[in-house]
């Protein structure tokens, strides 16, 4: 389970934004739905990702963030000495959803459809 205490600490103040992105910039990649959230290629790459935070609320004892995130994805071939695929990389975008819960920090992340 993801928490985000530093987060939760920082709620309703100047800094809140700030240590939102660092905590989720520290998180293992496959630790959010970034497989599921592709659209222009087939594998997440192993290549660090960007959050943008979209909207932040609180009701029912959970701050939720709404947040795009951007990072890449590649087309992976049969790599086969002949194949004539390169590997390329796409950039990729998905919205996430991490539920804070304002009592014990533990954070859900659920991919948000478009």
């Amino acid at each position: 389970m993801i928490k985000l205490s530093k987060t939760l600490n920082a709620w309703q103040t100047p800094d809140f934004d700030v240590v939102l992105k660092t905590e989720i910039d520290s998180l293992d990649p496959a630790a959010l739905p970034l497989q599921q959230g592709l659209s222009q290629s087939s594998y997440v790459s192993g290549e660090k990702f960007s959050v943008m935070i979209i909207n932040v609320s609180d009701k029912d004892g959970f701050i939720r963030v709404k947040t795009g995130i951007f990072y890449s994805g590649v087309i992976a071939g049969c790599n086969c000495a002949d194949d004539p695929s390169p590997v390329d990389e796409q950039t990729e975008y998905c919205e996430v959803e991490f539920a804070i819960d304002m009592a014990t920090a533990e954070t859900m992340v659920k991919l948000l459809q478009e």
